[in-house]
């Protein structure tokens, strides 16, 4: 029984890890990189010159080498659930962790990046308070979604095993 509790906190911990490093990645890739909306610190050091340029290019680094980071710590949780026990039942669980991992990130990047040390914004210009905002909603629904899951696959494990 010990074992089995052991894999579903894994199983769940790699989840969110996973969310986490999958929402850091696509914000570091596709609104940084790709759009070029905003780099990590464009707020306080606009990429107006080289030498600000070179310093939000690091940062942007810096931040895709932790979520890299993340993502291998959850690979490997994912790993050792997966030589504890078997996955049967655990896909709205699994599904649920990493969606739950990723909104969640993704609100609290937002609260403490855009809102309380504005450092950068979704996207800078006439609009930004609605592009932060938006990004905040569409963050918490998608926690509360991945919740939902997550709670509805402890349920189903429970129906599972009796």
């Amino acid at each position: 029984m010990k074992q089995q509790h052991n894999h579903q906190r894994l199983l769940i911990a790699a989840g969110i890890l996973l969310g986490i490093s999958f929402a850091g990645l696509f914000d570091g890739i596709v609104l940084h990189q790709i759009l070029q909306w905003h780099h990590m610190l464009t707020s306080v050091e606009p990429a107006t010159n080289i030498g600000n340029l070179e310093l939000n290019t690091l940062w942007d680094g810096l931040f895709n080498l932790i979520t890299c980071g993340m993502n291998i710590a959850g690979l490997v949780l994912l790993w050792r659930a997966g030589q504890l026990g078997d996955f049967v039942g655990a896909s709205r669980k699994f599904t649920g962790s990493l969606l739950a991992g990723a909104g969640s990130f993704n609100v609290l990047e937002g609260l403490l990046n855009h809102h309380i040390l504005g450092i950068h914004h979704v996207k800078s210009g006439a609009n930004q308070l609605a592009w932060d905002l938006g990004f905040l909603a569409l963050s918490t629904i998608l926690a509360v979604f991945g919740l939902i899951l997550l709670r509805n696959g402890q349920q189903d494990a429970a129906t599972i095993k009796n």
